[in-house]
């Protein structure tokens, strides 16, 4: 935190469609996607093209929800499967007693069960990790990590709106950088938002799930892997030492001396109580403004997503979720917020890398006539995953809400419209930042 009037700046993130991804991983409820190098890694983005999103219709309960524990689900058995089923066990049969080779039970159930996620559902945001990369996502949900420190994503290069086809990487479903965080290795080296990563160590990435090649792309500290990226006509190798980064979720100065600047780069377990303590320092040294910086967010928990608008919120209903089964769930703004001052004026800046947690806060606080939105539209995505602990150790990651604004309006898919629409700097790399600027005009009534 500090209190000189330097100008922070413009987070990079490509203003492509992508399905974009954070470091978070649990059992909680979460809005987010994951991050190359973490010890825990969950996945989210915007909804596919076309996909509908149903208006709630039952009653809805006065509480906020809690995350729901797994629930027990009827098991299909060979001796005796369902008819849609019988295929699979035939299949399965085959194989054990007639491939030429041995094989290995347990690869092909894992095989089944990537097929079945990957290619059945259809869905991006949904995924499956073994026993061995579960453990290791687990291992700290504290925000640090080791790896390259960098949000990627998946990218339709013919059909940006389609991203439902997208499930593995192909010739035109590509894996990019979002964007690298800062002070990271991945910055350091030299990786751009919108880099597209053909190579691991020379090995093509086609064919692979983004989920498999995050984990590949992940390591310990002090290792060393090589990417190779397009970057638009050009192939560049980019080597990358690993480290040990913590993430730094919130951070925060006084602009033109009475104007709190508040960036929130991702929505973990900690992130309400360290934005709170930096509000509450600007705001004691004399802040009458706030700008609340969304940009190139990803997401996080939907828990978070709570927290950070009730500082600006007094009251009120945030968000719905409607659940698979058709319940309908309400959030609503915590007690306490240290900003709910009508008083005092707030700008959210928001952009196309704004998903999920981020829609969430923005919608919110742009519905309630708390805040003014500047920027351009963010990314769309209005699903919820929530992560559940499999037999044999692994993990299954699975789409089970979708959100709606306090009206019961859809992100999905074109996001959330600003009030002020600010294009960005054309050079991510330069000091200048339009849409801050607009934004601090806004709050000078300009």
């Amino acid at each position: 935190m500090t209190t000189t009037p330097s100008r922070p700046r413009s987070p990079g993130a490509s203003a492509a469609i992508l399905l974009s991804v954070l470091l978070l991983f649990g059992a909680a409820a979460f809005v987010a996607g994951l991050v190359v190098g973490g010890n825990g890694d969950g996945i989210a983005g915007p909804v596919p093209s076309g996909a509908t999103s149903p208006e709630p219709t039952t009653a809805v309960p006065s509480e906020p929800a809690t995350p729901r524990p797994s629930q027990v689900i009827e098991t299909v058995s060979c001796a005796e499967p369902t008819e849609a089923f019988a295929v699979l066990c035939d299949v399965y049969a085959q194989i054990e007693q007639g491939y030429v080779d041995d094989v290995d039970e347990e690869t092909l159930v894992d095989g089944a069960v990537r097929g079945m996620i990957e290619y059945g559902l259809g869905d991006p945001y949904s995924g499956y990790l073994p026993q061995s990369q579960y453990e290791r996502a687990l291992d700290d949900l504290s925000g640090e990590f080791s790896g390259i420190g960098a949000e990627v994503g998946m990218e339709n290069v013919d059909d940006p709106d389609d991203l439902q086809s997208c499930t593995v990487v192909t010739a035109t479903c590509a894996i990019v950088i979002v964007a690298p965080l800062d002070g990271s290795p991945a910055e350091a080296a030299g990786l751009r938002p919108g880099d597209r990563i053909l190579e691991v160590d020379g090995t093509s990435t086609v064919g692979e799930s983004l989920s498999t090649l995050v984990f590949e792309i992940r390591g310990e500290a002090g290792t060393d892997v090589t990417l190779t990226v397009g970057r638009g006509d050009e192939e560049l190798d980019i080597t990358i030492t690993r480290a040990v980064i913590d993430l730094q979720e919130v951070s925060g100065e006084l602009l033109d001396g009475d104007v709190a600047y508040l960036r929130l780069s991702s929505f973990t377990d900690r992130s309400t109580a360290l934005l709170r303590d930096e509000l509450g320092s600007l705001l004691d040294q004399g802040a009458t403004a706030i700008v609340l910086d969304l940009r190139g967010n990803p997401g996080g928990y939907i828990v978070a997503a709570q927290g950070i608008a009730s500082q600006f919120l007094p009251e009120g209903e945030l968000l719905f979720t409607v659940e698979s089964g058709g319940d309908v769930q309400r959030w609503a703004a915590e007690a306490g917020g240290l900003a709910t001052d009508p008083s005092i004026p707030l700008a959210v800046l928001v952009d196309g890398g704004a998903a999920s947690a981020s829609e969430i806060v923005a919608a919110a606080l742009q519905e309630t006539g708390r805040a003014t939105v500047v920027g351009i539209s963010t990314f769309g995505k209005n699903t919820v995953q929530i992560w559940n602990d499999l037999e044999h150790g692994g993990g299954l990651r699975l789409t089970t809400d979708r959100w709606f604004t306090p009206s019961h309006g859809s992100v999905a898919p074109d996001g959330v419209q600003p009030d002020v629409v600010e294009e960005a700097a054309e050079d991510p790399t330069s000091e200048d930042d339009p849409q801050l600027d607009r934004a601090l005009e806004t709050l000078r009534g300009g």
